[in-house]
């Protein structure tokens, strides 16, 4: 914090909570920050490129012999880096080993996130109250809230709708926070409005994995044809859920129909044994 009280990091932050990785960048250029910031500015500039897919992260034995050294783990950054590189190779229990007793914002909010992904909303409750009693109105505490009412479902998705609306409003529309709109829409049946949101999101970077398979999600709801979204889905992010699900589904439809050919040809000689055993 600079002095006066002045978060000179605060656009630069705030952009890449918000995934609006190209504007942190940009709005990195800060004078005047202290060695400690200046250290945090290009970790945030780092991790903009590295969310951006402008280079490659191999680093998995190095983090955890980096999240093994006591010193190092009392880092948020670390604890981050280290836990969101595990959560990508979906460790989670191994990543909150790290990460469950951290005060920092930015590690609660992975894990209320990991905990979302272990199917325990329960878990995440606790982690976003913690949050709320430190910074109620932070951006990462208002998107942390929104991803565990959406997980919740019910009346709480709109709730959901209404934090990420409120925060495109107040900031900038990027495209997680347009996904999130577009979930929200979906599990309230609004698929319309879903798909011409997730539309806006494709135009401002037609190679979103996230964007792609929400829209053949809500293409399929809207019974329209989903090749086009699929087929790009499967060439940027081969291992996502819905590419590989479809990929399943058209296996498995593959070997249904192979199998009834078969059973039917099986069929058709047994009758004709029959037939030739009447005469």
């Amino acid at each position: 914090m600079a002095s006066g009280g002045q978060d000179l990091l605060f656009l630069v932050r705030n952009n890449f909570y918000l995934g609006a990785y190209q504007a942190a960048i940009n709005e990195s250029h800060v004078e005047g920050l202290t060695e400690a910031e200046s250290i945090e500015r290009d970790c945030l500039v780092y991790r903009s490129y590295i969310a951006l897919g402008t280079c490659q992260e191999k680093v998995l034995d190095a983090i955890l012999g980096l999240l093994n050294d006591p010193v190092m783990t009392q880092n948020p950054t670390v604890l981050v880096v280290g836990g969101t590189i595990l959560a990508h190779e979906k460790n989670y229990a191994e990543a909150l080993k790290f990460t469950n007793a951290s005060s920092s914002l930015e590690v609660m909010a992975l894990n209320v996130q990991m905990y979302l992904k272990m199917d325990r909303p329960d878990y995440a409750e606790k982690q976003l109250k913690s949050m709320q009693q430190l910074d109620e109105d932070h951006t990462l505490t208002q998107l942390s809230n929104a991803w565990l009412n959406v997980a919740l479902g019910g009346s709480k998705v709109q709730e959901a709708f209404y934090i990420f609306q409120e925060l495109c409003e107040k900031y900038t529309w990027t495209v997680p926070l347009m996904n999130g709109c577009a979930v929200c829409n979906m599990c309230m049946g609004h698929f319309d409005d879903a798909e011409n949101t997730l539309l806006e999101a494709l135009s401002k970077d037609a190679k979103n994995a996230d964007t792609l398979a929400n829209l053949v999600v809500c293409s399929l709801h809207l019974g329209k044809p989903i090749t086009r979204h699929l087929n790009q889905l499967r060439s940027v992010a081969p291992s996502n859920a819905v590419a590989l699900r479809f990929s399943s589904s058209g296996e498995t439809f593959d070997w249904a129909v192979a199998a009834f050919a078969k059973g039917k040809q099986q069929v058709l000689v047994k009758n004709e044994e029959t037939e030739r055993g009447r005469f």
